[in-house]
């Protein structure tokens, strides 16, 4: 496991006291790996999940910081989301 995904386990699990109860979010960090984000907390993980998220390093980081908004990210197609849209809009109130 990389640096960075222990740190951004870390981080969300800050973010998100309680866990996240809606359903279970993974965050692919492309040529890092996987974080999945449940009401147990967030995880290095790949599980299957209810929606993927896909970002790159630096997006990734800045949306962990709280410097990127995720739906802009999405928006400007930094972010890619898989599943239930729904589910990714409220893990994106979470983290903001």
């Amino acid at each position: 496991m990389s640096d960075l995904i222990t740190k951004a386990v870390s981080a969300l699990n800050e973010k998100m006291t309680g866990g996240f109860d809606a359903g279970v979010a993974k965050f692919v960090i492309e040529g890092e790996g996987a974080i999945v984000v449940d009401g147990e907390g967030a995880r290095a993980a790949d599980d299957d999940a209810d929606v993927t998220l896909t970002a790159d390093v630096e997006t990734f980081q800045g949306i962990i910081e709280g410097e990127v908004n995720p739906t802009a990210a999405f928006m400007q197609g930094k972010l890619s989301v898989d599943g239930d849209m729904g589910l990714a809009m409220q893990l994106g109130s979470v983290l903001a």
